[in-house]
């Protein structure tokens, strides 16, 4: 599909919306206006979360037509919101906008080629589910950073958890990018091209998300190193991950904010020390603590932040 984002989603619209339709005509299976939508102001909503999946498809994973969407980009999205801090509310008004957006890509197309493309965005009802089971949202907006992010890597039980909690904090990396380090993304020891103190760097690829280097400190990148020279890699089990970051953070007297409270605490901690000690202005190091982060908007950083 061709046009800017707004265009197309307005195209998508119109497959899924159809006004003045009963309630039964849009719930019966049997119904040729089975799944459509009849709620302007719902149509709208969708929309609007549509055209926010489309942007951060189109920045981080390259993907600018909304007829390749797959589910593995709608779970990146949902992914990226939930490290974000949207609330239980938020999450689950774009689960139910992307079920919506999967039927207007199927009646799109029917309409379009003549036969129905099969779409299957089921993905994000596994995304959200497992961010409830893990206690990842809250109601409303809070800030996610630990009081005392050392204070909680120290009650980790398991010796690798608690060096991927510490890679997490010190370079911002996600859950998937400190799951599994292979050999060839380690790049040694260099400067720090804005503070000029010496890090370890590594390089990752999320799946569904973009890539790039984390900068960690050169004591946790020889840990990374050591390990790796033994073990031929690096490697947990998110769940059992996460699972003991959120018994250590309640051993700790804090609340269980998961794994992504640490690349909280590394959006303003690294926010800090560009503007502080670095060579850039504040608007320079929001745009560089989001990069680093793996986004592209320099508003992005504003969600760490709290405001």
């Amino acid at each position: 599909m061709r046009g800017s984002i707004r265009w197309q989603t307005a195209q998508l619209a119109k497959a899924i919306f159809e006004a003045g339709i009963s309630k039964e005509e849009r719930t019966n299976p049997e119904s040729e206006k089975y799944g459509k939508v009849s709620s302007y102001k719902t149509m709208e909503t969708y929309r609007d979360v549509w055209n926010d999946l489309g942007r951060f498809a189109k920045e981080n994973l390259g993907v600018k037509d909304f007829e390749e969407m797959k589910g593995e980009h709608v779970a990146a999205f949902m992914k990226s919101k939930i490290e974000e801090g949207a609330s239980k509310q938020h999450m689950e008004k774009i689960t139910s906008a992307m079920g919506a957006l999967e039927r207007a890509l199927e009646r799109f197309s029917e309409d379009k080629h003549g036969v129905p493309k099969e779409y299957n965005f089921s993905e994000r009802l596994e995304v959200l589910h497992e961010a409830k089971t893990e206690k990842a949202l809250k109601d409303g907006y809070h800030d996610r950073a630990y009081l005392d992010p050392g204070r909680v890597i120290a009650h980790i039980k398991e010796e690798n958890h608690e060096l991927a909690a510490r890679v997490q904090l010190e370079g911002g990396a996600r859950l998937g990018g400190v799951s599994l380090i292979e050999p060839e993304q380690l790049r040694g020891l260099r400067p720090d091209p804005f503070t000029d103190k010496e890090v370890g760097v590594f390089y990752t690829q999320e799946k569904g998300g973009k890539g790039g280097e984390v900068q960690v400190s050169p004591e946790t990148y020889e840990r990374l190193r050591e390990h790796i020279e033994a073990h031929g890699s690096f490697s947990i089990n998110e769940r059992a991950y996460q699972r003991d970051v959120h018994d250590a953070a309640i051993s700790a007297g804090e609340d269980p904010e998961g794994t992504h409270g640490f690349r909280w605490n590394f959006a303003q901690e690294r926010l800090e020390e560009l503007v502080e000690k670095g060579r850039l202005d504040y608007e320079q190091a929001r745009q560089e603590v989001s990069w680093e982060m793996k986004h592209e908007r320099a508003s992005i950083t504003d969600h760490y932040l709290g405001r």
